[in-house]
């Protein structure tokens, strides 16, 4: 679907500049992806939220536990994951790829 969006010229140069002018829909389809992504994990956190307040969790005993408790969980999901920008020779943006470690 085509629209009409207004956008700073700043912003198209720089833009421009890392993914190249042919590139501008892929990369402005891909930020606004990302931002749902975002905006729809705050919208299920919110629906949540207080759910497990009086829920006995192994290690969310204390703000200090469970902050570790989390830490340790990304650090698995990290060593489980491979996340790519890719370029092609010329530089130019081709996109993001995420695929999982074997």
């Amino acid at each position: 679907m085509r629209t009409h969006i207004v956008v700073p010229d700043e912003m198209i140069k720089e833009i421009d500049e890392f993914v190249g002018p042919r590139k501008r829909s892929e990369f402005f389809a891909a930020a606004a992806e990302e931002q749902l992504r975002r905006l729809r994990l705050v919208r299920a956190i919110n629906k949540v939220a207080g759910s497990l307040k009086d829920v006995d969790i192994p290690g969310w005993e204390t703000p200090e536990s469970t902050v570790e408790w989390v830490m340790r969980l990304r650090e698995e999901a990290d060593q489980d994951r491979n996340v790519a920008i890719e370029f092609d020779e010329d530089g130019e943006w081709h996109g993001f790829s995420w695929t999982p470690r074997s």
